[in-house]
């Protein structure tokens, strides 16, 4: 991550915006939330955090994420930003039963992703970047899941017109998730898995990144 800048770059770089059309706001590290008027959308990016630890700036985050849901501001949640949001809008986090899920992974699209603005035309199953312990166990009441993989039953969703959780990385290129399986390859090893065979199974993602800059340009369409 030093490397490579952290969540915020390679988000802004994968949906294709300019330096200066993203604002970054660290709540972990003490920035006050912002107010949702000043801009056209907001992502959620990931963390080394949990949801279920309840951390102040998280919970403060979840009540901003929900007051901005239920106002209609365009929010895109990925990996802990999906969780929260979920979270945010009364769906249950927790430990995902089957453990870590890590590596390019194969997604299905449900059939309510055909006239989902984000996921329309994609094709059926397509490969996604996946690094989590936790998962959206229980979705919002009233969101529709568009996503799921052999690991996790909620890898994306819809609640209302304009909010979604995303459990990919649709920022990370290959480089990316090979990083975060050298960093994970105890943790791997201690669960009885190979990093040589996950990395093995690293591809290019290029659907997952087009629900990024769709993203991008729905909240500049509104």
């Amino acid at each position: 991550m030093r490397r490579h800048r952290g969540f915020p770059h390679w988000i802004r770089v994968a949906a294709g915006l300019a330096a200066d059309a993203a604002h970054v706001v660290d709540v972990e590290h003490g920035a006050a939330l912002p107010q949702g008027g000043r801009f056209a959308g907001a992502i959620v990016t990931g963390s080394a955090a949990m949801v279920t630890d309840r951390h102040d700036w998280s919970e403060r985050s979840a009540q901003w994420l929900r007051d901005a849901a239920h106002a209609g501001l365009p929010l895109l949640g990925i990996c802990y930003g999906h969780q929260l949001l979920a979270h945010a809008l009364g769906g249950e986090v927790g430990d995902n039963p089957g453990g870590r899920e890590m590596g390019t992974v194969e997604l299905q699209l449900q059939p309510q992703a055909a006239d989902d603005p984000l996921f329309a035309g994609l094709p059926q199953r397509f490969p996604a970047q996946a690094t989590h312990l936790q998962s959206v166990l229980r979705a919002p009441a009233g969101a529709t899941v568009l996503a799921s993989s052999a690991h996790d039953a909620c890898h994306a969703f819809r609640w209302g017109a304009s909010a979604w959780g995303v459990q990919f990385h649709p920022e990370f290129g290959t480089t990316h998730m090979h990083g975060y399986v050298r960093a994970r390859r105890d943790a791997l090893a201690r669960e009885g898995r190979s990093a040589r065979q996950v990395a093995a199974g690293i591809t290019a993602t290029p659907h997952a990144r087009r629900v990024l800059r769709r993203f991008v340009r729905h909240a500049r369409t509104l």
